[in-house]
């Protein structure tokens, strides 16, 4: 299959904000609940049975792992009203951090795995109406009079986070300045007919509810709708630029605890990081972070030119407090539509 072309079905269970899963048998000694964003619930329906048949391989213990998916800065906001969470597996690093400011999970949480605690990574990216009628190439088409853009909620959705620092750093890149930046994103985002709440959201609205010439989404979600919903209905475009979307994970310290399953969190959040990990996070169209488990799997995904917010913008910290925060560059934005 060719990442350029989608195909396109509904995609029922994405109505859902927040939807429990679980993998394991009825009797199992131990519980984990995996607290994620939502347009990663299809990974980890396989990667939750292959963990638990591992594990009980392994360590001879049998394990349920239940799931929660919505928008990322959501779920995290759930953890901290009380959800326990063994884990969160999220989108973006600012959500974790704000988990640790809550004193649930330790400042240090990007040395406790690989790679800055993200076993993988994803860009953004836009899927268009089959034939691309609009034209839309690159980011500045987004910002054309007569284009609608289906984006989630930025304050509720790393996707929605990431799509707005990706078109400010396009505008960057440009050659242009931080009020260049903003009257740019400020176009782009005045032609956003409707916020969902998350990525998934955003999804069905544009495939099911039939608004909008293009939807800005992870890469991965792009190929979900290609496989899921079938009809010759959508391509897919890369633009020139995009930005690295990195997908951190935590141990909720608090949590495990109390709880007693410190040993198979940690377990569960490098298994992601195993060569089994990583094949299933290939397949999901992920990029995985394994090299060798990269390079057979190439072919999925198209060299695409990607900047990190760290190098764009200082920090993520420094992101949500200029961006962000209420009263916030986003919100002085909004408020103009």
């Amino acid at each position: 299959m060719s990442p350029s072309r989608l195909f396109v079905r509904p995609v029922v269970a994405a109505l859902a904000a927040v939807s429990l899963l679980s993998a394991g048998g009825a009797q199992a000694d131990t519980t984990l609940l995996n607290v994620s964003y939502d347009v990663a619930r299809e990974l980890y329906k396989e990667i939750n049975p292959a963990f638990v048949a591992h594990w009980q391989r392994t360590a001879g213990e049998k394990l349920t792992i239940n799931q929660s998916h919505g928008g990322s800065s959501k779920q995290i906001q759930s953890v901290i009203a009380g959800l326990e969470a063994d884990v969160v597996t999220m989108n973006q690093a600012a959500d974790l951090d704000v988990l640790a400011k809550s004193g649930l999970t330790g400042a240090d949480w990007r040395k406790a795995f690989p790679n800055a605690a993200a076993p993988y990574t994803s860009a953004t990216i836009f899927l268009v109406r089959k034939g691309n009628p609009k034209g839309i190439k690159d980011w500045d088409d987004l910002a054309r009079a007569g284009v609608q853009v289906v984006i989630p909620n930025p304050k509720t959705s790393g996707n929605g986070r990431y799509t707005y620092l990706a078109a400010w750093g396009y505008a960057l890149s440009k050659g242009g300045n931080d009020a260049k930046a903003q009257e740019f994103v400020g176009k782009l985002f005045g032609n956003v007919p409707v916020f969902d709440g998350g990525g998934r959201g955003a999804t069905t609205t544009f495939t099911q509810r039939g608004i909008g010439d293009v939807l800005v989404t992870f890469e991965n979600e792009a190929v979900l709708i290609d496989s899921e919903v079938g009809g010759d209905k959508f391509d897919v475009v890369y633009p020139s630029l995009s930005i690295d979307a990195s997908a951190p994970v935590a141990i909720v310290n608090k949590v495990v605890d109390k709880r007693g399953t410190r040993k198979q969190a940690t377990a569960y959040l490098n298994f992601l990081y195993s060569p089994e990990g990583q094949e299933i996070i290939a397949k999901h169209y992920f990029r995985p972070r394994d090299p060798a488990v990269a390079k057979k799997y190439a072919a999925r995904f198209p060299a695409i030119r990607t900047f990190t917010v760290e190098e764009k913008f200082g920090s993520w910290e420094a992101v949500q407090k200029t961006h962000f925060a209420d009263g916030g560059v986003y919100d002085q934005i909004t408020v103009k539509r």
